[in-house]
Protein backbone atom coordinates (compact mmCIF):
# COMPACT_ATOMS: atom_id res chain seq x y z
CA UNK A 1 0.00 0.00 0.00
CA UNK A 2 1.37 3.49 -0.74
CA UNK A 3 1.65 5.60 1.91
CA UNK A 4 2.54 9.52 2.12
CA UNK A 5 4.39 8.81 5.68
CA UNK A 6 6.71 6.41 7.24
CA UNK A 7 4.75 4.62 9.62
CA UNK A 8 6.56 4.93 13.53
CA UNK A 9 6.74 2.09 15.78
CA UNK A 10 7.53 2.31 19.22
CA UNK A 11 9.13 -1.47 20.42
CA UNK A 12 9.76 -2.71 23.73
CA UNK A 13 12.43 -5.01 23.37
CA UNK A 14 14.53 -5.92 26.65
CA UNK A 15 16.36 -8.46 25.06
CA UNK A 16 18.17 -7.37 21.44
CA UNK A 17 21.38 -8.70 19.89
CA UNK A 18 22.53 -9.27 16.42
CA UNK A 19 24.50 -12.90 16.16
CA UNK A 20 22.75 -14.02 18.77
CA UNK A 21 20.19 -16.57 18.82
CA UNK A 22 17.16 -17.18 21.84
CA UNK A 23 15.25 -13.86 23.54
CA UNK A 24 18.13 -11.54 22.14
CA UNK A 25 18.17 -13.14 18.43
CA UNK A 26 14.57 -12.86 18.46
CA UNK A 27 14.24 -9.54 19.24
CA UNK A 28 17.20 -7.98 17.03
CA UNK A 29 15.47 -10.02 13.62
CA UNK A 30 11.97 -8.75 14.30
CA UNK A 31 13.31 -5.28 14.72
CA UNK A 32 15.88 -5.57 11.51
CA UNK A 33 13.62 -6.42 9.56
CA UNK A 34 10.91 -4.48 10.29
CA UNK A 35 13.14 -1.42 9.82
CA UNK A 36 12.95 -2.29 6.34
CA UNK A 37 9.40 -1.16 6.24
CA UNK A 38 8.65 1.10 9.20
CA UNK A 39 10.84 3.79 11.48
CA UNK A 40 11.30 2.03 14.84
CA UNK A 41 12.31 3.33 18.06
CA UNK A 42 13.51 0.54 20.12
CA UNK A 43 14.07 0.32 23.92
CA UNK A 44 16.46 -2.17 25.04
CA UNK A 45 18.73 -3.13 28.00
CA UNK A 46 22.18 -2.50 27.50
CA UNK A 47 24.03 -5.54 27.70
CA UNK A 48 24.45 -5.54 24.11
CA UNK A 49 24.70 -2.42 23.19
CA UNK A 50 28.32 -2.85 21.81
CA UNK A 51 27.37 -5.10 19.20
CA UNK A 52 23.94 -3.11 18.30
CA UNK A 53 25.88 -0.28 17.37
CA UNK A 54 28.57 -1.73 15.80
CA UNK A 55 25.82 -3.38 13.59
CA UNK A 56 23.32 -0.68 13.03
CA UNK A 57 25.53 1.64 10.51
CA UNK A 58 26.42 -1.30 8.23
CA UNK A 59 22.53 -1.70 7.46
CA UNK A 60 20.93 -0.67 5.27
CA UNK A 61 17.73 -0.03 7.08
CA UNK A 62 19.84 1.45 9.82
CA UNK A 63 18.87 5.03 9.78
CA UNK A 64 15.22 3.57 10.65
CA UNK A 65 16.60 2.14 14.40
CA UNK A 66 16.52 4.30 16.90
CA UNK A 67 17.87 2.62 20.22
CA UNK A 68 17.18 3.49 23.74
CA UNK A 69 18.85 2.01 26.49
CA UNK A 70 17.51 0.99 29.96
CA UNK A 71 20.44 -1.41 31.60
CA UNK A 72 20.39 -3.21 34.22
CA UNK A 73 22.87 -4.62 37.25
CA UNK A 74 25.00 -6.94 36.47
CA UNK A 75 23.41 -9.36 39.04
CA UNK A 76 20.03 -9.03 37.52
CA UNK A 77 21.57 -10.27 34.01
CA UNK A 78 22.61 -13.48 35.45
CA UNK A 79 19.38 -14.13 36.93
CA UNK A 80 17.93 -13.34 33.31
CA UNK A 81 20.45 -15.95 32.08
CA UNK A 82 19.50 -18.45 34.21
CA UNK A 83 16.25 -19.86 33.36
CA UNK A 84 14.02 -20.69 36.46
CA UNK A 85 15.49 -17.56 38.50
CA UNK A 86 11.94 -15.82 39.36
CA UNK A 87 13.31 -13.21 41.27
CA UNK A 88 14.19 -11.72 37.85
CA UNK A 89 10.40 -10.97 37.29
CA UNK A 90 10.52 -8.75 40.15
CA UNK A 91 13.27 -6.48 38.47
CA UNK A 92 12.11 -7.04 34.68
CA UNK A 93 9.00 -5.07 36.15
CA UNK A 94 10.64 -2.48 37.37
CA UNK A 95 12.56 -2.60 35.02
CA UNK A 96 9.18 -1.91 32.40
CA UNK A 97 8.00 0.57 34.92
CA UNK A 98 11.41 2.68 33.61
CA UNK A 99 10.57 1.45 29.96
CA UNK A 100 6.73 3.63 30.34
CA UNK A 101 8.38 6.48 31.73
CA UNK A 102 11.06 6.59 28.76
CA UNK A 103 8.23 5.16 26.18
CA UNK A 104 5.86 8.79 27.28
CA UNK A 105 9.12 11.43 26.70
CA UNK A 106 9.83 9.49 23.32
CA UNK A 107 5.91 9.69 22.31
CA UNK A 108 5.59 12.90 23.18
CA UNK A 109 8.51 13.97 20.23
CA UNK A 110 7.34 11.81 17.85
CA UNK A 111 4.11 10.89 16.14
CA UNK A 112 3.89 6.95 17.18
CA UNK A 113 1.37 5.59 15.40
CA UNK A 114 1.78 1.96 16.73
CA UNK A 115 3.12 0.60 20.37
CA UNK A 116 4.53 -2.83 20.52
CA UNK A 117 5.15 -4.96 23.53
CA UNK A 118 7.57 -7.06 21.59
CA UNK A 119 9.54 -9.48 23.98
CA UNK A 120 10.48 -10.99 26.60
CA UNK A 121 7.72 -13.51 24.92
CA UNK A 122 6.58 -14.65 28.37
CA UNK A 123 2.81 -13.62 29.35
CA UNK A 124 3.41 -13.22 32.91
CA UNK A 125 4.70 -9.64 31.97
CA UNK A 126 3.14 -7.37 29.44
CA UNK A 127 4.84 -4.47 30.35
CA UNK A 128 2.83 -1.06 30.71
CA UNK A 129 2.81 0.35 26.91
CA UNK A 130 -0.91 -0.24 27.15
CA UNK A 131 -1.20 2.42 29.73
CA UNK A 132 0.18 5.08 27.05
CA UNK A 133 -2.20 3.46 24.86
CA UNK A 134 -4.89 3.96 27.02
CA UNK A 135 -4.22 7.45 28.11
CA UNK A 136 -3.53 8.72 24.12
CA UNK A 137 -5.43 6.03 21.89
CA UNK A 138 -2.42 4.91 20.36
CA UNK A 139 -3.09 1.29 19.08
CA UNK A 140 -0.90 -1.48 21.50
CA UNK A 141 0.54 -4.74 19.94
CA UNK A 142 1.16 -7.28 22.20
CA UNK A 143 3.34 -10.20 20.91
CA UNK A 144 4.60 -12.66 20.05
CA UNK A 145 3.44 -14.32 23.40
CA UNK A 146 4.80 -17.37 24.87
CA UNK A 147 4.57 -19.43 28.06
CA UNK A 148 1.08 -20.48 28.34
CA UNK A 149 2.19 -23.82 26.79
CA UNK A 150 1.14 -26.78 29.79
CA UNK A 151 3.88 -29.50 30.49
CA UNK A 152 2.65 -32.87 29.33
CA UNK A 153 2.30 -34.62 33.19
CA UNK A 154 3.19 -38.14 31.85
CA UNK A 155 6.31 -37.03 30.54
CA UNK A 156 7.01 -36.79 34.29
CA UNK A 157 7.33 -40.39 34.88
CA UNK A 158 10.99 -41.51 36.09
CA UNK A 159 12.05 -38.16 37.02
CA UNK A 160 12.21 -37.22 40.83
CA UNK A 161 9.54 -36.04 42.97
CA UNK A 162 10.93 -32.86 43.01
CA UNK A 163 11.04 -32.56 39.34
CA UNK A 164 7.43 -33.54 39.53
CA UNK A 165 6.51 -30.89 41.79
CA UNK A 166 8.04 -27.98 40.40
CA UNK A 167 6.12 -29.51 36.87
CA UNK A 168 2.89 -29.52 38.23
CA UNK A 169 3.09 -26.37 40.16
CA UNK A 170 4.50 -24.33 37.20
CA UNK A 171 1.29 -25.76 35.09
CA UNK A 172 -1.11 -24.54 37.89
CA UNK A 173 0.58 -21.45 38.15
CA UNK A 174 0.94 -21.02 34.47
CA UNK A 175 -3.31 -21.41 34.46
CA UNK A 176 -4.09 -19.15 37.26
CA UNK A 177 -1.81 -16.46 36.23
CA UNK A 178 -3.84 -16.58 32.56
CA UNK A 179 -6.77 -16.23 34.61
CA UNK A 180 -6.13 -14.07 37.64
CA UNK A 181 -3.22 -11.03 36.78
CA UNK A 182 -5.18 -8.08 36.67
CA UNK A 183 -2.18 -6.62 34.35
CA UNK A 184 -2.17 -9.52 32.24
CA UNK A 185 -5.78 -9.01 31.96
CA UNK A 186 -5.56 -5.54 31.12
CA UNK A 187 -2.93 -5.30 28.63
CA UNK A 188 -4.80 -8.06 26.63
CA UNK A 189 -7.96 -6.01 26.90
CA UNK A 190 -6.38 -2.75 25.67
CA UNK A 191 -4.65 -4.33 22.95
CA UNK A 192 -5.77 -3.79 19.86
CA UNK A 193 -3.80 -6.95 18.41
CA UNK A 194 -2.45 -10.06 20.27
CA UNK A 195 0.33 -12.12 18.29
CA UNK A 196 0.36 -15.93 19.70
CA UNK A 197 3.85 -17.88 19.47
CA UNK A 198 2.34 -21.13 19.15
CA UNK A 199 -1.36 -22.93 19.07
CA UNK A 200 -1.55 -23.61 22.86
CA UNK A 201 -0.85 -19.57 23.32
CA UNK A 202 -3.73 -19.17 21.03
CA UNK A 203 -6.29 -21.58 22.65
CA UNK A 204 -5.37 -20.35 26.29
CA UNK A 205 -6.12 -16.76 25.47
CA UNK A 206 -9.24 -17.58 23.87
CA UNK A 207 -9.89 -20.01 26.55
CA UNK A 208 -9.14 -17.84 29.48
CA UNK A 209 -9.78 -14.37 27.92
CA UNK A 210 -12.43 -14.83 25.19
CA UNK A 211 -9.88 -13.02 23.05
CA UNK A 212 -8.94 -13.94 19.28
CA UNK A 213 -5.13 -13.76 18.89
CA UNK A 214 -3.04 -14.07 15.23
CA UNK A 215 -0.33 -17.41 15.49
CA UNK A 216 3.09 -16.37 14.39
CA UNK A 217 6.00 -18.19 15.58
CA UNK A 218 8.40 -16.11 17.56
CA UNK A 219 11.36 -17.20 15.64
CA UNK A 220 12.09 -17.39 11.98
CA UNK A 221 14.19 -18.23 9.09
CA UNK A 222 17.50 -16.83 7.48
CA UNK A 223 17.32 -18.23 3.64
CA UNK A 224 20.31 -18.64 2.61
CA UNK A 225 21.57 -19.36 -1.08
CA UNK A 226 23.31 -22.22 -1.09
CA UNK A 227 23.17 -25.19 -3.62
CA UNK A 228 20.83 -27.87 -2.97
CA UNK A 229 22.25 -31.03 -1.13
CA UNK A 230 22.94 -33.68 -3.10
CA UNK A 231 20.51 -36.28 -3.11
CA UNK A 232 23.55 -38.80 -2.70
CA UNK A 233 23.84 -37.38 0.94
CA UNK A 234 20.83 -39.38 2.32
CA UNK A 235 21.41 -42.80 -0.13
CA UNK A 236 24.68 -44.02 2.17
CA UNK A 237 24.35 -46.92 4.04
CA UNK A 238 24.09 -45.39 7.61
CA UNK A 239 21.33 -42.68 8.83
CA UNK A 240 22.99 -39.98 10.79
CA UNK A 241 20.90 -38.29 12.87
CA UNK A 242 21.40 -35.11 14.71
CA UNK A 243 19.87 -33.84 18.28
CA UNK A 244 20.86 -30.23 19.76
CA UNK A 245 19.85 -29.03 22.90
CA UNK A 246 20.68 -28.70 26.55
CA UNK A 247 20.28 -31.74 28.63
CA UNK A 248 17.55 -30.61 31.01
CA UNK A 249 14.60 -32.64 31.53
CA UNK A 250 12.05 -30.86 29.07
CA UNK A 251 14.27 -31.99 26.00
CA UNK A 252 14.39 -35.56 26.76
CA UNK A 253 17.40 -36.42 25.45
CA UNK A 254 16.44 -40.22 27.00
CA UNK A 255 14.05 -40.50 24.74
CA UNK A 256 16.71 -40.27 21.34
CA UNK A 257 18.80 -42.84 22.90
CA UNK A 258 16.10 -45.20 24.07
CA UNK A 259 14.54 -44.69 20.50
CA UNK A 260 17.84 -45.04 18.96
CA UNK A 261 18.52 -48.80 20.55
CA UNK A 262 15.36 -49.76 19.76
CA UNK A 263 15.85 -49.86 16.13
CA UNK A 264 16.95 -53.10 15.03
CA UNK A 265 19.41 -54.07 11.77
CA UNK A 266 19.99 -50.74 10.91
CA UNK A 267 22.97 -48.47 10.86
CA UNK A 268 21.99 -45.34 12.60
CA UNK A 269 24.82 -42.55 13.91
CA UNK A 270 23.71 -40.70 16.02
CA UNK A 271 25.42 -37.07 16.83
CA UNK A 272 24.33 -35.01 20.20
CA UNK A 273 25.09 -31.37 20.71
CA UNK A 274 24.78 -29.84 23.67
CA UNK A 275 25.92 -30.35 27.07
CA UNK A 276 24.17 -30.23 30.49
CA UNK A 277 25.63 -30.16 34.20
CA UNK A 278 28.09 -32.97 35.34
CA UNK A 279 25.02 -35.36 36.33
CA UNK A 280 23.15 -34.87 33.28
CA UNK A 281 25.59 -35.54 30.94
CA UNK A 282 26.78 -38.47 32.93
CA UNK A 283 23.40 -39.64 33.08
CA UNK A 284 23.20 -39.60 29.16
CA UNK A 285 26.68 -41.40 28.53
CA UNK A 286 25.68 -44.10 31.37
CA UNK A 287 22.20 -44.51 29.51
CA UNK A 288 24.05 -45.11 26.20
CA UNK A 289 25.98 -48.12 27.80
CA UNK A 290 22.81 -49.63 29.62
CA UNK A 291 21.20 -49.33 25.97
CA UNK A 292 24.30 -50.93 24.10
CA UNK A 293 24.66 -48.09 21.77
CA UNK A 294 27.27 -46.30 23.28
CA UNK A 295 29.45 -47.15 19.84
CA UNK A 296 26.67 -44.99 18.13
CA UNK A 297 26.25 -42.09 19.67
CA UNK A 298 28.64 -38.93 19.23
CA UNK A 299 28.68 -36.87 22.10
CA UNK A 300 30.06 -33.80 20.07
CA UNK A 301 29.57 -31.26 23.28
CA UNK A 302 29.14 -27.86 22.63
CA UNK A 303 30.06 -26.51 19.72
CA UNK A 304 30.46 -22.74 17.43
CA UNK A 305 26.73 -22.56 15.27
CA UNK A 306 28.65 -22.17 12.31
CA UNK A 307 30.02 -26.02 12.97
CA UNK A 308 26.29 -27.03 13.91
CA UNK A 309 25.45 -25.73 10.69
CA UNK A 310 27.70 -27.64 8.80
CA UNK A 311 26.92 -30.72 10.65
CA UNK A 312 23.26 -30.07 9.69
CA UNK A 313 23.98 -29.78 5.76
CA UNK A 314 25.69 -33.09 5.79
CA UNK A 315 23.32 -35.35 8.01
CA UNK A 316 20.31 -37.31 7.58
CA UNK A 317 17.74 -36.57 9.69
CA UNK A 318 17.27 -34.03 12.92
CA UNK A 319 15.34 -35.42 15.92
CA UNK A 320 13.84 -32.94 18.43
CA UNK A 321 12.35 -34.93 21.27
CA UNK A 322 11.65 -31.66 23.39
CA UNK A 323 8.05 -31.90 24.65
CA UNK A 324 8.16 -28.22 26.25
CA UNK A 325 8.91 -25.41 23.74
CA UNK A 326 7.80 -22.30 22.20
CA UNK A 327 9.42 -22.04 18.89
CA UNK A 328 12.76 -23.33 18.86
CA UNK A 329 15.29 -21.91 16.67
CA UNK A 330 17.41 -25.46 16.14
CA UNK A 331 14.13 -26.74 14.19
CA UNK A 332 14.16 -23.47 12.19
CA UNK A 333 17.88 -23.68 11.42
CA UNK A 334 17.25 -27.26 10.40
CA UNK A 335 14.58 -26.29 7.91
CA UNK A 336 16.89 -23.39 6.80
CA UNK A 337 19.73 -26.24 5.96
CA UNK A 338 17.02 -28.53 4.52
CA UNK A 339 17.14 -31.29 7.09
CA UNK A 340 13.90 -33.50 7.57
CA UNK A 341 12.83 -33.17 11.34
CA UNK A 342 11.16 -35.92 13.58
CA UNK A 343 9.49 -34.00 16.36
CA UNK A 344 6.60 -34.52 18.27
CA UNK A 345 3.18 -32.88 17.60
CA UNK A 346 3.32 -30.17 20.33
CA UNK A 347 4.26 -26.58 21.21
CA UNK A 348 5.58 -24.74 18.64
CA UNK A 349 6.85 -27.80 16.21
CA UNK A 350 3.03 -28.16 15.38
CA UNK A 351 2.85 -25.25 13.78
CA UNK A 352 6.04 -24.92 12.17
CA UNK A 353 6.84 -28.80 10.78
CA UNK A 354 4.69 -29.83 8.02
CA UNK A 355 4.30 -33.24 6.83
CA UNK A 356 6.42 -31.58 3.58
CA UNK A 357 9.02 -31.02 5.66
CA UNK A 358 8.78 -34.11 8.68
CA UNK A 359 7.49 -36.23 10.76
CA UNK A 360 5.45 -35.41 13.99
CA UNK A 361 4.51 -38.25 16.53
CA UNK A 362 1.87 -37.42 19.33
CA UNK A 363 2.16 -36.79 22.69
CA UNK A 364 1.22 -39.84 24.69
CA UNK A 365 3.81 -41.26 27.43
CA UNK A 366 7.33 -42.34 27.12
CA UNK A 367 7.20 -45.57 26.38
CA UNK A 368 5.09 -45.33 23.39
CA UNK A 369 7.19 -42.26 22.24
CA UNK A 370 10.42 -44.53 21.71
CA UNK A 371 8.37 -46.66 19.91
CA UNK A 372 6.62 -44.43 17.56
CA UNK A 373 10.37 -42.30 16.98
CA UNK A 374 11.74 -45.48 16.51
CA UNK A 375 9.30 -46.86 13.96
CA UNK A 376 9.95 -43.40 12.25
CA UNK A 377 13.49 -43.63 12.08
CA UNK A 378 13.07 -47.47 10.66
CA UNK A 379 10.62 -46.28 8.11
CA UNK A 380 12.97 -43.16 6.99
CA UNK A 381 16.10 -45.22 7.25
CA UNK A 382 14.13 -47.62 4.45
CA UNK A 383 12.52 -45.16 2.55
CA UNK A 384 15.35 -42.01 1.25
CA UNK A 385 13.52 -40.97 -0.98
CA UNK A 386 11.18 -39.53 1.47
CA UNK A 387 13.99 -37.84 3.19
CA UNK A 388 15.28 -36.48 -0.37
CA UNK A 389 11.45 -35.06 -0.69
CA UNK A 390 11.80 -33.43 2.54
CA UNK A 391 15.02 -32.16 1.82
CA UNK A 392 13.87 -30.43 -1.25
CA UNK A 393 10.80 -29.54 0.00
CA UNK A 394 12.75 -27.49 2.82
CA UNK A 395 13.80 -24.49 0.84
CA UNK A 396 10.05 -23.30 0.15
CA UNK A 397 9.13 -23.55 3.95
CA UNK A 398 12.06 -21.35 4.85
CA UNK A 399 10.60 -19.02 2.31
CA UNK A 400 7.49 -19.22 4.18
CA UNK A 401 8.82 -18.93 7.74
CA UNK A 402 11.76 -15.96 6.69
CA UNK A 403 12.09 -13.47 9.26
CA UNK A 404 11.14 -10.99 5.93
CA UNK A 405 7.77 -12.44 5.17
CA UNK A 406 7.27 -12.34 9.52
CA UNK A 407 8.15 -8.76 9.04
CA UNK A 408 5.73 -8.28 5.96
CA UNK A 409 2.88 -9.81 7.52
CA UNK A 410 3.75 -7.85 10.56
CA UNK A 411 3.43 -4.48 8.70
CA UNK A 412 0.02 -5.81 7.18
CA UNK A 413 -1.09 -6.23 10.65
CA UNK A 414 0.08 -2.69 12.07
CA UNK A 415 -1.72 -1.75 8.91
CA UNK A 416 -4.94 -2.95 9.80
CA UNK A 417 -5.06 -1.72 13.24
CA UNK A 418 -4.16 2.06 12.29
CA UNK A 419 -7.13 1.67 9.67
CA UNK A 420 -9.26 -0.07 12.14
CA UNK A 421 -8.60 3.15 14.34
CA UNK A 422 -9.54 5.39 11.68
CA UNK A 423 -12.25 4.17 10.91
CA UNK A 424 -14.07 3.92 14.21
CA UNK A 425 -12.68 7.77 14.56
CA UNK A 426 -14.84 8.54 11.71
CA UNK A 427 -17.84 6.72 13.40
Amino acid sequence: MFRLYTMKVLVSAYACSPNMGSEPGMGWNWCVNLASHCELHIITEGEFRDKIEEMVPTLVQGANMHFYYLPVTEKVRRMCWNQGDWRFYYYYRKWQKKTLELARKICEDEAIDILHQLNMIGFREPGYLWEISKETGIPFVWGPIGGLKQFPMQYTEGASWKMKTFMLIKNRLNTWQIKHSWRVGLAMKQASLLISAIPDSNKAIKKHKHLESIIIPETGTIVETYPIANRERFLNDSLTIIWVGKFDFRKRLDLAIKAIATVANRKLMLKVFGTGSKEQEEYAKELSKQVGIEDRIQWMGSCPNKQVIEEMRNADLFLFTSVNEDTSTVVLEAISNRLPVLCFDTCGMSAVITEQVGIKIPLSTPEQSIKDFANRIAYLYDHRNTLVAMSQNCQQRAEELSWENKAKKMMSLYEDVLKNKNNAQTL
